[in-house]
This record gives structure tokens, C-alpha cells and sequence, in this order.
């Protein structure tokens, strides 16, 4: 008995290291983070250039100048060399100046929902992780806000990577997920009570942590009860969504890479979807298993009323390295399949990127110095071009002719 005592001790269980282990991890991405980010303090955002001010707000480097020498809209911070910078806050407030001021029959600069608008939901999937669809979410979600979208994103994947890049650590902060608001007991809370702010404005966040895989094995449990509520769980996110419709122009939904009844509800929720895939023959061939499958699956739940009615859908190529051979044929072979469905644009494999995402940062957040100019530039330009297209995808969804309306 002491022999065996004596080994279970000096052997722990598979479940007893990886617990450790994941604790340990927890222990010191913590005390990176309080050195980036001291308790109690909100995730800052940087100043933004002249240049990039000009191009959030669709006018000319020239015009904001004019502006800030008229003395019209905020005043922005000017360096020894005669730089000017804006806050991200002061180019919502010289946007909405433009708006009152400068604005024609065919140019507005806030780009609210209108009278008979409805809210665009787009959610963004992929069976297979590592296709970028976390990066994709939080670019689009930081890109539409910037352009004075006001923005609802939303992270359903129980891994919380997306609001890791927003400045939260789940198993610490405590956060609550949308988990609390599409819940089956009475627990269930209103989705007003787990939106927070981030430091975008016009941008909030419902965070993700692991209670979020609770839905998955709740949902059959609640309909094999003949709960009502367990057989229409495709409703739950749209349900939940009612109270706030009117705050938001977009909901960006960044699902788990499974296809589980978290990612079934968001689909059917959704006006929009984008399917992430990187150009590789093994991620097209999963990517192909995955639309069978989804596609099954969709059949099957539309007997008893949830469909997917989209206003669109497409596939964003996301990694892309056009200098390599088998990718760019990959990429004419899904060009070739499906051309009304391929977004034109593709997002690069960059490592400014993924050097940013090292500091929980996006490419908007970061600073164009702390790269080379060259890889940050077409980085960006790449990054834009994707963003933009899918801008103008939401914007012909509400009848306007292009994203600028």
C-alpha cells in the first residue's frame, strides 16, 4: 500500500500535469501583461497620422490640414517637426464635424444605419484553426469602427484569443461571455450586462472564456427535455441581440473552429458569412469537409425553422504568399470554382503581424516605426484592401452604392 501511495505521489495523472501546466502558463502571460498593462489600467490606443486620419475619414491629407488651420473640428497634438497627430476619439469628433458641416446629398461621413437598415451580422468561420480567422475578425471589427461604424464584436471561441488581443485574460478577469445571455436556467442575463467598452471607440466587446462550452452540451440536454428553448437554440443569439439593435450597424462574430451548436446558432443569426481559408491543398480539403458537413447539417435544422437566410457570403484567402507557386495555383483553382464568392482582395502572411500579435496588438494598434516601413506597408495596404471590400459588401446590404455612402 505505501509502495503504491508512494508512486501515484512521484507520478502525477495526465489531468494533474496539464492542470499545472495550464496554470503556469495563466501565472506568467499574467505578469506580461501587468508589466504592458499595471491593474486597474485600460488598454490605450496610439495617435494616428495625418495620413491615416485622412484616409479613415475618406478626404484629403490637404483638407484635414485646412481644417485644423481654420480652427475648424478638434485640435490635434503637433510635434517639433510640425507633425500632427489625432486621437482616435478627436477623428470621431472631426468626422461627426465633417458630417454637420460637409456633407452633400451623395457624401456623409458617419456611416450609421439609416431609416429600414437592418443590423448586419457577419460571422466568420472555419472548421480548421490557424486559417486567421481570429486576426480577420479583429482587423475588419477595428477597421469598420475607425471608419465610424458603430461595432459589436463578439468572441464565441472558448479559447478567448480575440479577446486576449483586446486586453483580457479570461481565467483571471473573470469576464462574462455571451455564455450568460443565451443560457438555458435562469441564470441568464441580459446581453447589455456583459458588453464592454475597448479602446476603439464605437467599438465594444462581449469577451469569450470557457463557459462558453457549456452551450454545447446544454443545448441537446435542454431539447432531449422537449424544452422548447432546447429544440429552437438556432434563435438564441438573435433573441439576445433584440435589446441593442438599434446601438450597433455591425455585429462582427468571430466562431470557434468547430461546427458545434455555438457556431450553428451564430450562422443562423447571421445577414453575412465569411469563410476563412489558407491556400494550402490539406486546408481546402478540410475546408471542403467542412462545407459537406455544414451543409447537412443546415438541411437537417431548416425542418424545424432555422435557416440561414444571408444577404451574402465569401471566401477570404488569408496567409497568402503570392511568390509561392502551389498557393497562388490553389488560389486560381478557388478563383475558378466559385468567382462570385472569392473576395478579390487576400490578406499576406506578414510578420507584422504576427510580431504585433506577440504584444496582444493589431496592426492598427501598433506603431509604423516599430517595423520595416516596407513590411508594414504592405501589411497594411493588404489589410485595407480586404477591410475595405467587406465595407462595401455591408454597405450594398443596406441598398447604398458603395462603403463611402
Amino acid at each position: 500500500m505505501t509502495a503504491v501511495a508512494a508512486t501515484s505521489v512521484s507520478n502525477p495523472s495526465f489531468d494533474e500535469i496539464i492542470l499545472d501546466q495550464g496554470e503556469a502558463i495563466s501565472s506568467k502571460l499574467n505578469a506580461l501583461r501587468l508589466e504592458h498593462y499595471p491593474p486597474d489600467a485600460t488598454k490605450s490606443l496610439r495617435q494616428f497620422s495625418l495620413g491615416e486620419v485622412a484616409y479613415f475619414l475618406g478626404i484629403t491629407s490637404s483638407n484635414v490640414k485646412k481644417l485644423h488651420l481654420e480652427g475648424k473640428g478638434p485640435t490635434p497634438a503637433t510635434t517639433a517637426a510640425g507633425r500632427r497627430t489625432y486621437t482616435a476619439e478627436q477623428m470621431l469628433e472631426l468626422r461627426n464635424y465633417l458630417d454637420r458641416h460637409g456633407r452633400t446629398e451623395v457624401k456623409r461621413y458617419v456611416p450609421h444605419r439609416r431609416k429600414g437598415e437592418a443590423l448586419q451580422i457577419l460571422s466568420i468561420v472555419n472548421f480548421k484553426g490557424g486559417s486567421g480567422k481570429t486576426t480577420t475578425a479583429a482587423h475588419l471589427a477595428q477597421f469598420l469602427a475607425l471608419t465610424g461604424h458603430r461595432v459589436l464584436l463578439i468572441d464565441l471561441d472558448p479559447q478567448a484569443s480575440l479577446s486576449a488581443l483586446h486586453g483580457v485574460q479570461p481565467e483571471l478577469d473573470r469576464n462574462p461571455s455571451l455564455y450568460d445571455a443565451i443560457r438555458y436556467d435562469d441564470a441568464r442575463k441580459p446581453i447589455t450586462s456583459v458588453i464592454r467598452p475597448t479602446n476603439f471607440p464605437g467599438l465594444d466587446l462581449i469577451a469569450a472564456n470557457l463557459e462558453l462550452q457549456e452551450y454545447e452540451y446544454e443545448t441537446p440536454l435542454a431539447a432531449s427535455r422537449k424544452q422548447s428553448e432546447g429544440k429552437l437554440f438556432f434563435t438564441r443569439i438573435s433573441d439576445a441581440l433584440k435589446p441593442v439593435d438599434s446601438l450597433y450597424d455591425v455585429v462582427v462574430i468571430d466562431c470557434p473552429p468547430q461546427l458545434g451548436y455555438l457556431t450553428l446558432t451564430a450562422l443562423t443569426a447571421s445577414t453575412a458569412v465569411l469563410i476563412t481559408i489558407h491556400p494550402q491543398m490539406l486546408d481546402v480539403m478540410s475546408m471542403s469537409q467542412f462545407l459537406l458537413m455544414l451543409g447537412g447539417i443546415l438541411q437537417s435544422i431548416a425542418r424545424v425553422g432555422a435557416r440561414v437566410n444571408l444577404q451574402w457570403f465569401r471566401y477570404l484567402v488569408t496567409r497568402y504568399e503570392p511568390t509561392d507557386g502551389p498557393q497562388a495555383q490553389m488560389v486560381g483553382f478557388m478563383q475558378s470554382l466559385f468567382p462570385g464568392q472569392m473576395l478579390k482582395n487576400a490578406m499576406l502572411k506578414s510578420t507584422a503581424i504576427a510580431d504585433a500579435g506577440i504584444t496582444n496588438q493589431t496592426l492598427y494598434e501598433v506603431e509604423r516605426g516599430q517595423f520595416i516601413r516596407s513590411t508594414y506597408d504592405r501589411a497594411l495596404e493588404a489589410l485595407n484592401g480586404v477591410n475595405e471590400e467587406v465595407a462595401s459588401l455591408i454597405h450594398k446590404a443596406w441598398g447604398r452604392k458603395s462603403a463611402t455612402l
